[in-house]
């Protein structure tokens, strides 16, 4: 199986030439396309899952050989989250070269940050199955690169970070609730608030209902730790 030109541009974006084509043709090719002869790309996402943590594992480790579990854990769920991966898959252009059903095109399934990040552990599959853990290794610290560095010294997510501001002060869990939803199917824009017991709240909007929540528990968060700030 020889490339398109597509997928030979892509593979010299991530910096990995295939010796098997056909597992890079794989890890593009989303459910939505999937025929018998034409598998899609899940089996893939779940390795490349594995092998992606693994990586981090090991890079967070040597970055930091004093940090303890309880430092090391959250920095590890930041930088191997969904967002992050789909963040990367967009840096590398991976919405440019998915390969979707017409339903799944038509409804912006290129920018759907499930779908990139998804693709995006499926083709560090992809190239570990090619070519081993050090090839799947070295793409991964390339294409993460300064993330690695610059995640946070506390890299726990906002949320959990305001539960934990709550739960030390006696205070039930934030209370989160979707006030609006606008714009199409494709890209949608949510609006959250969330909400302390105490009557305390921040709104936040973004293209993703988590999002929102974390954006708006970071602003509550920020507030309530700083109020003169």
């Amino acid at each position: 199986m020889r490339l398109g030109a597509d997928l030979q541009a892509f593979a010299a974006r991530i910096g990995h030439g295939f010796a098997r084509p056909d597992l890079l043709v794989r890890a593009v090719t989303h459910a939505s396309i999937a025929t018998p002869t034409r598998p899609d790309n899940q089996r893939l996402e779940f390795l490349g899952d594995r092998v992606l943590g693994l990586v981090m594992a090991e890079a967070l480790l040597a970055a930091d050989r004093a940090a303890s579990e309880g430092q090391l854990a959250p920095r590890f769920n930041t930088l191997v989250r969904k967002e992050t991966c789909a963040a990367v898959a967009r840096e590398v252009g991976v919405g440019d070269v998915l390969k979707l059903g017409r339903s799944e095109m038509m409804s912006g399934g290129r920018r759907k940050e499930a779908l990139l990040g998804d693709a995006m552990e499926a083709v560090i599959a992809a190239v570990y199955l090619d070519a081993g853990f050090e090839a799947a290794r070295g793409v991964v610290l390339r294409l993460w690169g300064s993330r690695i560095g610059a995640v946070e010294a506390d890299a726990r997510d906002a949320k959990t970070a305001l539960q934990e501001w709550a739960q030390a002060r006696g205070l039930p869990p934030p209370a989160y609730t979707e006030l609006g939803r606008e714009g199409p199917d494709h890209q949608p824009v949510f609006t959250v608030e969330v909400r302390l017991s105490t009557g305390e709240a921040e709104i936040a909007k973004a293209g993703a209902k988590r999002q929102a929540e974390q954006a708006a528990a970071k602003a509550l968060l920020a507030r309530m730790e700083n109020p003169n700030g």
